[in-house]
């Protein structure tokens, strides 16, 4: 069972009164964004995908748009200028309107593909007890660079150890690395969960 406060009205006031707060702060670089995607990828702005929820419900994920709508000619799929708003975090602003709307929280595990519900083992499966999030303990801990096993196995700690105070520290960590991070984005490798399994044809944005 998830621990209390993962699931706590009080940590849903929260979300909701920082991404009201953000989204009000934030509408100016919102707008430079949008500008800024037009020019430089042009239609569409946003990037939206089915992801599942707590409890796997699925919700549409919003995003900045990244990637090319097509492979490209030199068979490129994330754009120069998709490569900037990732490594700066940019690309995830519009999650914020799903924090708001109670489909994600600022902190929990990452929202994967729906595909991969029937691959996780029943104990992966506890990743879904809470809201997905923002930023998450397996973010902050190598994100990407980590296998598939122990992303899971950090989501689901989390899921057992969530507090106020934990969140607040992923928060103040996933900060920390925004600053310090001067790598390109690393896309994960779809999950299959054994050899033989089918795997997602696109890596998520």
């Amino acid at each position: 069972m998830a621990s209390g406060w993962a699931t706590h009205p009080a940590k849903r006031v929260l979300d909701v009164s920082g991404a009201l707060f953000l989204l009000l702060v934030l509408s100016p670089l919102f707008v430079l964004l949008v500008l800024l995607g037009l020019l430089n990828q042009g239609l569409p702005i946003l990037f939206r995908q089915t992801r599942p929820g707590r409890d796997g419900t699925l919700f549409t994920l919003v995003k900045f748009r990244s990637m090319r709508t097509d492979d490209g000619e030199d068979g490129a799929r994330v754009t120069p200028y998709g490569r900037v708003i990732r490594r700066l975090a940019l690309d995830e602003l519009p999650e914020l309107w799903n924090i708001l709307k109670g489909d994600m929280s600022f902190v929990g595990p990452r929202p994967l593909l729906p595909e991969y519900l029937p691959r996780y083992t029943p104990t992966q499966a506890r990743r879904h007890e809470v809201r997905p999030g923002l930023s998450g303990w397996a973010q902050v801990h190598g994100r990407n660079a980590v296998d598939w096993n122990t992303k899971f196995e950090l989501d689901v700690w989390y899921v057992d150890h969530a507090s106020f105070w934990l969140d607040l520290k992923i928060l103040a960590m996933t900060i920390l690395h925004l600053l310090q991070k001067s790598e390109g984005h690393q896309v994960a490798e779809p999950f299959s969960a054994s050899p033989g399994k089918d795997q997602s044809p696109h890596p998520a944005e």
